[in-house]
């Protein structure tokens, strides 16, 4: 496996790292990180449910699809502490996984579109491929730790709820969004590492370059003479000198 070629792991490894930026997309947009169910003992009312999410808060009766109440200006005031670390901690997960995407999608255009033989003038300059797999892949396992962390403490934070008011609190659909697009994070950061750890020559540095030596200023340099090949043009010179019996 060469560096310097574009693989289906890397491939794979982008589709992968799209699908779960698309996850934590929904996750941050849908009001189901925590429901909150209110029974009521009247024959002539129904229960009510009232879905929370990081942006908005949804009140609904049992059989209904329509929000009976409907706060739109609930991220200004969450009083839920895990909740309010989402607000931050999402975001910025999907700001690093999009960057990760990005340094991906130049490693893989770099290998695909620039030529094999690089000029000299601008060899410094040239982008390596392996390189930014492997930055991507670290971003994509800090994305990883960014989500998974908050998204798994809403399961804890909900149960102290229970335990500090009443049973009437459990976690929804987004918590489960979240951590499975966490794990695709870091399914896409392992296939990036494993990528890199195949395609790298084992005594080459950790941070495989590019080009070893630029083949236009080496291919063509001279070799150095041995010994015997300086003095063969002395001995061509010398005249023999043969004695008649």
């Amino acid at each position: 496996m060469g560096c310097r070629d574009v693989h289906a792991a890397t491939v794979l490894a982008f589709l992968s790292g799209t699908a779960s930026v698309a996850g934590l997309l929904a996750a941050v947009l849908l009001p189901n990180w925590r429901q909150m169910r209110l029974y009521t003992f009247n024959k002539n009312e129904r229960n009510v449910t009232v879905y929370t999410g990081l942006w908005i808060k949804c009140a609904r009766f049992d059989g209904s699809r329509d929000c009976v109440i409907y706060d739109p200006q609930w991220y200004t005031a969450v009083d839920q502490l895990d909740l309010r670390v989402l607000q931050f901690a999402l975001p910025l997960s999907m700001l690093t996984a999009v960057s990760a995407l990005f340094l991906c999608l130049i490693g893989m255009c770099n290998t695909a579109f620039v030529s094999s033989v690089p000029n000299v003038k601008l060899a410094k300059c040239l982008v390596n491929s392996a390189g930014c797999h492997l930055v991507a892949g670290l971003l994509f396992l800090l994305a990883c730790a960014i989500c998974l962390t908050p998204s798994i403490w809403v399961i804890f934070y909900n149960n102290y709820l229970n335990r500090k008011y009443e049973p009437v609190f459990s976690f929804d659909i987004s918590v489960f969004i979240a951590i499975a697009s966490a794990g695709g994070l870091f399914f896409t950061s392992v296939l990036l590492f494993l990528w890199y750890c195949a395609c790298k020559s084992l005594p080459s540095p950790f941070w495989q370059p590019l080009y070893s030596h630029v083949p236009s200023m080496h291919s063509y340099a001279s070799q150095p003479y041995s010994a015997r090949s300086r003095l063969s043009a002395i001995e061509i010179d010398i005249p023999v000198v043969t004695h008649a019996s």
